[in-house]
């Protein structure tokens, strides 16, 4: 069985409705339609026999330098071997849209290859497989297109063609000058041959016009570019939605059963994802993903931790037909944790709206009258168990971080009622239980034997999402309980200088995870609002320095370094961006949150 490459080597394409994941030899072995959350028809990132894939190459050559064109997420792959040389492009082309749809996606897979010195056979395989895999195509021939039937696939090209077995191949021979392209839409039409330079031009252009848009100059300046590129990718063009990740059950342990799909909207990242769009210049798409939020709020109640890119999350199944990666069962689609009852999620909302109001001034009373409702939720419940921020499919517990972002709920509730001036609002009541909760978390939420803020009320364990303690402002970076915390997290969950692991209890499911990334640029955040700037400096270099190869990082490492989890992954981007700001300033206070407040109004 051939070998499965890296997670963190495949490139990361998007035209922000669906995605493709691209391993470094040239195939397509991750692509969903009709949109990002939808039918693997390539899925041989998860099953080297029977998941589809989509080969575009230089044969006889070893695979291609490979990187994104300057602010873009196109693809560059320059080719060499014995017989002569070649440049393409891979990508998914977009145009400018509208203000209701920034970009708009052509959906269409461009595909191309220029020979520039000797002679090479440019050879495209086209094996698509629906079902995640389940069942081979017939492919039929349509005018100057070939179809996929029974899925949206058309494939139009200027190579010979021959179709056999559910296998589309294209080749020919080309000399140096010569070019070919292979186009493959997922809706129709598909665009024309002669309309290639067009849609690579367009595509090139359309982003880095919006990569344009920021101003942020500051300390790593590129990672944050790239990170924000990739946050824009991994955006829903018709909702604003933020998927957490393009993928599903790529493994938190290689041959393990930590598998989960991750094409879902995650609330935990809302203020956080807001607060960057319009920090980095993007306040069109900070506004389109407020307004999906607040949506899902006026639908739901309780509020589930993650909702799908159309407002609802499908139940989660097995796919048992897929090997896995590298052998990691089971498969899955769905997520049951949509399910859970996660209070953190209402501080992660209304964090969100508190910010959003700083900026614009733009809530509506409708919507905080929505928002209002949820702050009186969590007032009469914050007393409750829930099943915590990580998910644990266990029993609910008294987690003590959803009970500091239980305290935000609350905080910023009683904040917005104060910019909105409403004078209805219950702010007194609202502040005796916030104040309540405060010091209900310093008593049984801190413990005095382990040194540490704990997981949970009666727990010795620790959790790393206590880091965001003084990034939500529940207390002071340098406050010495907030410093003991890290420092005994970084003692107890570091599996290397610059990673860190969410827990270590028993949370009911063999084997153990990686080092979760977001909670390592966490930590870099917590040390830096500590005063730390040095030692959070070194930490954000070793991160920075794991990268995959085009610049884009998993949900996981391993000890070793080895890319582990869904990818690429929105919250491991956000916390670096989140990370880079507080470097660059040097504050006591969280970067993002400061300037919103002193913004005072939308940014011009």
């Amino acid at each position: 069985m051939p070998e499965f490459p890296p997670i963190d080597a495949y490139a990361f394409l998007s035209d922000t409705h669906t995605t493709a994941l691209v391993a470094p030899d040239g195939a397509v072995e991750w692509l969903c339609v009709p949109d990002a959350a939808g039918d693997a028809v390539a899925a041989r990132l998860l099953d080297r026999v029977v998941g589809g894939r989509l080969t575009f190459v230089a044969a006889g050559c070893p695979p291609p330098r490979r990187r994104y064109l300057p602010g873009t997420l196109v693809l560059e792959n320059v080719w060499a071997g014995p017989g002569g040389a070649a440049t393409g492009e891979d990508l998914l082309a977009v145009r400018p849209g509208s203000a209701d749809r920034p970009i708009h996606a052509e959906q269409a897979l461009v595909r191309r290859l220029r020979v520039t010195a000797g002679v090479l056979r440019v050879r495209a395989e086209l094996t698509p497989r629906p079902g995640y895999g389940a069942r081979p195509v017939r492919w039929r021939r349509d005018g100057p297109d070939w179809q996929a039937v029974g899925t949206p696939l058309r494939v139009r090209t200027d190579l010979p063609v021959t179709a056999t077995d559910g296998t589309l191949v294209a080749e020919a021979e080309l000399r140096a000058g010569q070019a070919a392209t292979l186009l493959l839409g997922y809706a129709d039409p598909v665009p024309a041959l002669a309309d290639a330079d067009a849609l690579r031009d367009r595509t090139c252009a359309t982003w880095q016009e919006w990569s344009g848009r920021g101003d942020y100059a500051g300390f790593a300046a590129d990672a944050v570019r790239r990170s924000a590129l990739v946050l824009r990718g991994l955006s829903y063009d018709e909702t604003g939605a933020l998927l957490a990740a393009p993928t599903t059950s790529l493994p938190e342990e290689i041959g393990g059963v930590r598998n989960w799909d991750y094409r879902y909207t995650w609330h935990r990242d809302a203020a956080l994802l807001l607060l960057a769009l319009f920090r980095l210049g993007h306040a069109e798409e900070g506004r389109r993903y407020l307004r999906f939020l607040l949506g899902i709020c006026a639908r739901h109640e309780p509020l589930a931790p993650l909702v799908g890119i159309h407002g609802h999350a499908p139940a989660e199944r097995e796919l048992p037909h897929l090997s896995g990666y590298a052998g990691s069962t089971p498969v899955r689609v769905g997520n049951a944790a949509a399910d859970q009852t996660q209070f953190d999620t209402y501080g992660h909302v209304l964090d969100a709206a508190l910010a959003y109001q700083q900026l614009t001034g733009e809530l509506t009373g409708p919507q905080w009258e929505l928002l209002r409702r949820h702050v009186e939720v969590m007032a009469r419940r914050w007393r409750e168990p829930d099943h915590g921020v990580w998910e644990i499919r266990g029993p609910r517990r008294h987690y003590v971080n959803s009970k500091v972002m239980t305290w935000v709920c609350l905080d910023r509730g009683i904040r917005l009622a104060d910019l909105l001036a409403d004078r209805a609002a219950p702010v007194d009541r609202w502040r005796r239980e916030r104040d309540a909760l405060h010091a209900e978390v310093l008593q049984r939420g801190y413990d005095d034997r382990v040194g540490s803020f704990v997981l949970a009320y009666d727990s010795t364990e620790l959790d790393a999402s206590l880091l965001r303690m003084p990034l939500v402002g529940f207390l002071p970076g340098d406050d010495p309980r907030v410093v003991a915390t890290v420092d005994r997290i970084r003692a107890d969950l570091a599996v290397a200088p610059d990673l860190i692991r969410r827990y270590r209890l028993d949370d009911g499911l063999p084997g153990i995870e990686g080092a979760f990334l977001l909670c390592s640029f966490e930590l870099v955040s917590a040390l830096a609002l500590g005063g730390r700037q040095a030692e959070a400096r070194e930490v954000f270099d070793r991160l920075a320095g794991r990268a995959g190869p085009l610049g884009l990082h998993p949900e996981q490492r391993a000890p070793d370094g080895t890319a582990l989890g869904n990818h690429p992954q929105a919250f491991t981007h956000l916390a670096l961006i989140e990370a880079a700001l507080n470097l660059d300033g040097a504050g006591d206070r969280d970067a993002l949150r400061a300037w919103a407040e002193r913004a005072g109004g939308p940014p011009a």
